[in-house]
Formats: structure tokens, C-alpha cells, sequence
């Protein structure tokens, strides 16, 4: 059996004769016929490619994709029960390895094509949701070739964003984390979402009716299945770091207050923590009435309501859903809520009273956030966080007099952005340097294809995953990036990916890189991510600065708010 290599040599070779001389490329050609039929009939385990992108779980054999010489990526691997038929809005079982077993009946089971991703809520710009599918609960997981039970390699479980609303993690893809550094191992999560991942009503306080937060209870499950089962892929399963970026942010952010497991992660990265209220799950009954409707489910009990739920058509919940975020004023989206289990106090109070993790974290956030649009700063954060109607809202622009911006946009987007977004990096941050470490940053690089100078919200999701950007119905478009992006996204994997490894960003970064200093109550240094601005290819524009004592004073306000910004 020829090994791939020389395969590879010889194929090359083949080709210049070809060019060159004729009949010597003819015999070559009969040459080659003879050794692909031989590398096709030969049994798999001769060959030396599918050694380095197979691996056993104990219950089944997966065949990756050999994304890059030193890179497998596996695709689509179940890790809960499809949540079909009567496990609609309940949580995820743990995953059947029997079931699995039987299934591939002894062969490999090719894991090289992306499953179908979750079903798809709108993203509000007036598009339709509802691609996808229920049997989503699957992870891509993407290792150094070759990798094997006994590598011990660090773990990243990313969790995707978009408002738990809609993501397909096919658009932040992860082989090029693993080429650059091969000794990680990274799992990517489909988790439900929208109506059939964060239904609520206070029925499902009996579990026989549901289970709140079901899109929620898939990623613990991933992360268990990760616990039981990512050695198989060279993964160490106590060196696991959580990170996610915007609703994958609050993800990260909630798995750090949440009442589970304990020990599933030792290390945390939230990016652009999504602050959206908790609401309680009485003030999601609204939208549950207006979904059951639209969906030909409005009348009899609540129960009588699930039921029909449960048997209807996979389309008209799709259609359902997004009536409900268009139509629906307060707490019109599907997203996690306050049950009282999982969730038995607004993170922002827990984590103010040191109830969260005690884990390394990094937290940081784009340099222009905010989730709204207009002028109007007041009805702004009302529509985003409903509670705020009861007065509270003018104690909370009182907080940005027009005197301190040099603006009025720049005011709106304070106004708003801090409490949607950017104060997490000062509460967390805070709370995690006086019981742990934590580093902070300011992500200062625009997405190069949206337009303008400012640093929007997602701006480093272009940077560090191939110039993506994310459409409707889980779609997504790649652009071609310049030597200074990709050297600049080389650098912020360096620093993720030494977070992961050693729980310091500054352990494995590149030498250009500059020297992340903790944020601490006393010096409250973070870094600031940016391109170097001569358009280098060698050198860092990354610098420290120190947070502002009036972001510090407008976030310690917006953390007093939590009763009623419910977050």
C-alpha cells in the first residue's frame, strides 16, 4: 500500500509528464489507475489518511474530513436524543450510544459533510425563518490529525450566537484554529432554538407538560457528552474552556451561574455578552398564546395547547415563531427565562454576590456596541428591556448627559450598548478578578464589508472565522481576506487559543503580540485588539489602556438596574 504522501509525489508527477512527454504520461496514467484501485480495495485500516481521521468512541467509528494535512474535521456527531415527536420542548436525553451502535452496524460512519442546522428563526429583517431541522443536537469537532484517546489536548466548546434566535455554526468554522495550532481540540454546538428551544409557560413547572429552556438544557447535554466522550478525539476532558460570542456570550455567561453539573468546564470566554432580560416565565405567556394561535393551537388548556403543539407541522411553528417577534411588543423574542431551577436569580446579582464559577475568564466586548437603532434613547431601552417602563428609564439616561459625548450618536449608542452589551465586561470582569483572574478587552477592528469606522457588534466573528458574516435561514458568505487580516486573526486565535491551553492568554501568544495585563479592581488594564495601523504583516497595533472611570461609574449604575433590566 502506497503511503499518502507518495501518492501525492506520484500524482504530481504524473501531470508533468503530461506536459512534457505524451506517451510516458499514458503508462503513467495505466500506473495510477492500478494503485487507486488498489487504495480503493485495500481494507481502510492500511491506510495511513484514514488512521489519522478516524476515531472509535467505544460505540461507533466516525471518519472526518482531512480539512488540512495536520487537520480533522468531524461533522455532524449526535451528542443528545433528536428532540422529536413527544421530546418537543423538553429537555435533551442523553444520547442513546446503543441506538448509534446498532445504527452504523459495524461500518465507519462518515462524518465529513455538515448536518442540517437547527431550525431557523427570522433574523428581523423582514426575511421568514424556518430552514433547518428538529434533529439538530449534533457538535463539529475539529482536532489535529492523528489525535488520539491519551493526547490529553485542551478543549474549546464554542457556543454560537444570534439571539438564540438563529446560527448555523457551519458560518464560524474552526479548521484554521487547529492548522495554526494543532495541540486543541474545538467543539462546535447545534443547540435549538427560538419557539422550539425557548418556549415557556408556567406549566412547565411540571415537567410532565415541558421543561423550560430546553435549547439551554442541549448545550449542558453537549457539554456532558463532551465529559463522557471527547478523549475518543484527543481531548482532555477536565481541561474544557467554554466560550461564546453575543447570545453564545450569554450562554457563557449563564453556564457560569447555572445550577448543574458542576466541574463540566474549567475556564470561560464570553464575547459581547447578550444582556437580554430573564423574563419570568408568567410575562412569556403572551407570546405562548399568540404562537399557539398562529399555529392552530389557541384553544382548550394550556396542556390541551401542548399537545396540539407537540403534533403540529414543523412549518407552521416555523411561521408561528416569527409572527410572534414581528407582532408581539414586549418580550417578543424566545429566549431563556427565569424558572427557578436552572435559573434561580438574575445572573447579574449572582455574579455581583460571587455566586458563579470560579474559573479563569476573559470577557470583552466591540468598541461601538448596541442592538438598537433610532434616537429615541428612552423607548430604545424600553423595547429592549420592558421593565424599564415602570420610570426606572429616566434614572438610566439621566446616567449620559449629552455633555459627555461628543455626539448625539455617540450618546444613543452608550445609552444603549452598555446595558445591551458592554457593561458585562466591567461586572464580570470585576467579579471574576476578586476571586479568580480575568482579562478584559476592547475589540477596535471593523468588519472591512459593513461599511463606516465604527466597531459594530459580531465585528471579530469576520476576523477570527474567514471573513464570515451570516445570513438569513442559516446562509453565510466568506470573504477573501488581505495578508494584515490574516495576520491580525493569527494573532487573536494566539491569544483565545493560549487561553484555552494554559488559562493565560499570554502564555502561547505570538512574540509580536503585546503582553495582556489582568484587569483588577486597582488597575482595571484591558487590552485593545486592533490591526497594526502601518498595515504590517509583523508587527501588533494591539495596545493596553485603562477602563474610563465613567464607564466604570455608568456600569456599576446599569448592574444596580437588574430588577428591572432582568438580566
Amino acid at each position: 500500500m502506497w503511503h499518502s504522501g507518495l501518492l501525492v509525489l506520484f500524482a504530481a508527477t504524473v501531470l508533468l509528464l503530461a506536459m512534457v512527454a505524451p506517451k510516458l504520461y499514458q503508462l503513467a496514467l495505466s500506473t495510477t489507475h492500478i494503485i487507486l484501485v488498489l487504495q480503493i480495495a485495500l481494507p481502510p485500516v492500511f491506510s495511513t489518511t484514514s488512521a489519522r481521521n478516524v476515531v472509535d468512541t467505544g460505540y461507533a467509528r466516525y471518519r472526518g474530513n482531512l480539512s488540512f494535512p495536520n487537520t480533522v474535521a468531524y461533522l455532524g456527531v449526535p451528542y443528545a436524543e433528536p428532540p422529536t415527536g413527544d421530546r418537543r420542548f423538553r429537555a435533551a436525553l442523553p444520547l442513546n450510544t446503543t441506538r448509534i451502535a446498532a445504527a452504523a452496524a459495524g461500518a465507519i460512519v462518515d462524518a465529513t459533510k455538515y448536518p442540517d442546522f437547527c431550525i431557523q428563526g427570522t433574523i428581523g429583517a423582514g426575511d421568514a425563518g424556518g430552514a433547518g431541522t428538529e434533529d439538530c443536537l449534533k457538535v463539529n469537532i475539529y482536532a489535529p490529525a492523528g489525535a488520539k484517546k491519551g493526547s490529553k489536548l485542551p478543549v474549546l466548546v464554542y457556543i454560537h450566537g444570534g439571539g438564540y434566535t438563529y446560527g448555523n455554526p457551519r458560518n464560524w468554522p474552526f479548521d484554521h484554529w487547529i492548522h495554526q495550532s494543532p495541540n486543541v481540540v474545538i467543539v462546535s454546538v447545534y443547540y435549538r432554538l427560538d419557539a422550539l428551544g425557548f418556549l415557556a409557560v408556567p406549566e412547565f413547572a411540571d415537567a410532565a407538560n415541558g421543561d423550560f429552556n430546553a435549547g439551554f438544557s442541549d448545550q449542558i447535554q453537549a457539554l456532558k457528552w463532551v465529559q463522557q466522550h471527547i478523549a475518543a478525539f484527543g481531548g482532555d476532558p477536565s481541561a474544557v474552556t467554554i466560550n461564546g460570542e453575543s447570545a453564545g456570550g450569554s450562554s457563557v455567561e449563564l453556564h457560569l451561574v447555572a445550577a448543574t453539573e458542576k466541574n463540566l468546564f474549567r475556564s470561560a470566554i464570553a464575547q459581547s455578552v447578550y444582556r437580554t432580560p430573564l423574563a419570568k416565565p408568567e410575562q412569556r405567556m403572551p407570546g405562548f398564546q399568540l404562537f399557539a394561535a398562529k399555529a392552530g393551537c389557541g384553544a382548550g388548556s394550556v396542556t390541551d395547547q401542548l399537545v396540539c403543539l407537540r403534533a403540529a407541522d414543523i412549518s407552521a411553528l416555523a411561521i408561528a415563531q416569527d409572527f410572534v417577534s414581528n407582532n408581539l411588543v414586549e418580550y417578543r423574542q424566545f429566549q431563556p427565562v427565569l424558572d427557578g431551577k436552572i435559573f434561580k436569580d438574575f445572573p447579574t446579582r449572582q455574579i455581583l454576590s460571587g455566586k458563579f464559577a470560579d474559573v479563569p475568564i476573559m470577557v470583552g466586548s466591540t468598541s461601538n456596541e448596541t442592538l438598537s437603532g433610532g434616537t429615541d434613547i428612552s423607548a430604545a431601552l424600553i423595547a429592549f428591556f420592558p421593565s424599564l417602563a415602570n420610570g426606572s428609564v429616566s434614572d438610566l439616561v439621566a446616567e449620559y448627559p449629552t455633555s459627555d459625548f461628543a455626539s448625539p450618536a455617540l450618546q444613543f449608542q452608550a445609552a444603549t450598548g452598555e446595558s445591551e452589551l458592554l457593561c458585562a465586561r466591567h461586572i464580570i470582569g470585576t467579579a471574576a478578578s476578586k476571586q479568580n483572574k480575568a482579562w478584559t478587552y476592547r475589540y477596535n477592528q471593523p468588519n472591512p464589508t459593513s461599511g463606516g469606522s465604527a466597531t459594530n457588534h459580531a465585528a471579530e466573528n469576520w476576523m477570527m472565522f474567514q471573513g464570515s458574516n451570516t445570513g438569513t435561514n442559516g446562509s453565510g458568505t466568506f470573504t477573501p481576506m488581505t495578508p494584515v487580516e490574516i495576520s491580525f486573526a493569527e494573532e487573536l486565535i494566539a491569544y483565545w487559543l493560549s487561553f484555552v491551553r494554559a488559562g493565560d492568554p499570554n502564555t502561547f501568544k505570538l512574540a509580536r503580540s503585546p503582553l495582556w495585563t489582568p484587569y483588577t479592581i486597582l488597575g482595571r488594564t484591558r487590552i485593545v485588539l486592533q490591526q497594526d495601523p502601518r498595515n504590517s504583516t509583523t508587527r501588533s497595533g494591539s495596545v493596553l489602556e485603562v477602563e474610563s472611570p465613567a464607564e466604570g461609574r455608568r456600569c456599576r449604575f446599569v448592574a444596580s438596574q437588574v430588577d428591572v433590566q432582568q438580566n
